[in-house]
């Protein structure tokens, strides 16, 4: 799959009636852990910058020639994945990304038990390079260090098959902190 002008131009075309629909679910979604200072990791064209509410600071990046911010700040509140995954080769490219967010959000398409991938509609080879359960998505950012908070198909309707998900980042110092302090043992009797 070659991402040039003309795949985005297409995409446009056929997208752009429901993108500030999308865009303000996404908005709505991850409004509910409160952040500030977001990164729109491929970012397409910018809908989703383009629709945010006011006194959202909005970084985008994106591999596609659009006009971006860039990566620009060392620490986001939450960095979006939207429909992103899938297209991702190799996710060990991403752990500077990675380490760079508080929270992740993410959507992306979950094949029904019910269906065959060959009669799925995001079914593309060469165009979606993995395909995700909820499980393995988990999975994978529980390797880079985040555990899930918040999941569910909010943006369905009107998309079809869409799992968005939100996961924070885990403070390995946390679990520590919990365990009881442990008393002594008297060795010499008491």
């Amino acid at each position: 799959m070659k991402y040039d002008l003309e795949y985005y131009e297409d995409m446009l075309r056929k997208n752009s009636a429901k993108s500030e629909e999308i865009s303000k679910i996404r908005w709505e979604f991850i409004g509910q852990i409160n952040p500030h200072i977001i990164l729109d990791y491929g970012s397409g064209v910018g809908w989703f910058r383009a629709w945010r509410p006011k006194g959202m600071r909005v970084y985008s990046y994106d591999i596609g020639e659009y006009p971006q911010t860039g990566l620009e700040i060392a620490m986001y509140d939450c960095i979006c994945f939207w429909d992103v995954l899938e297209h991702i080769d190799d996710f060990r490219n991403l752990e500077p990304i990675l380490n760079m967010a508080r929270h992740i959000a993410t959507s992306v398409p979950i094949k029904p038990d019910n269906q065959k991938y060959a009669d799925w509609k995001h079914f593309r080879p060469g165009e979606h390079l993995h395909y995700w359960t909820e499980e393995t998505l988990d999975a994978l950012f529980e390797r880079y260090g985040f555990e899930k908070i918040i999941s569910g198909f909010p943006e369905c309707p009107p998309r079809n098959d869409i799992l968005s998900a939100i996961y924070k980042k885990i403070d390995p110092y946390e679990k520590l902190r919990k365990w009881k302090r442990l008393e002594p043992i008297n060795i010499r009797g008491a």
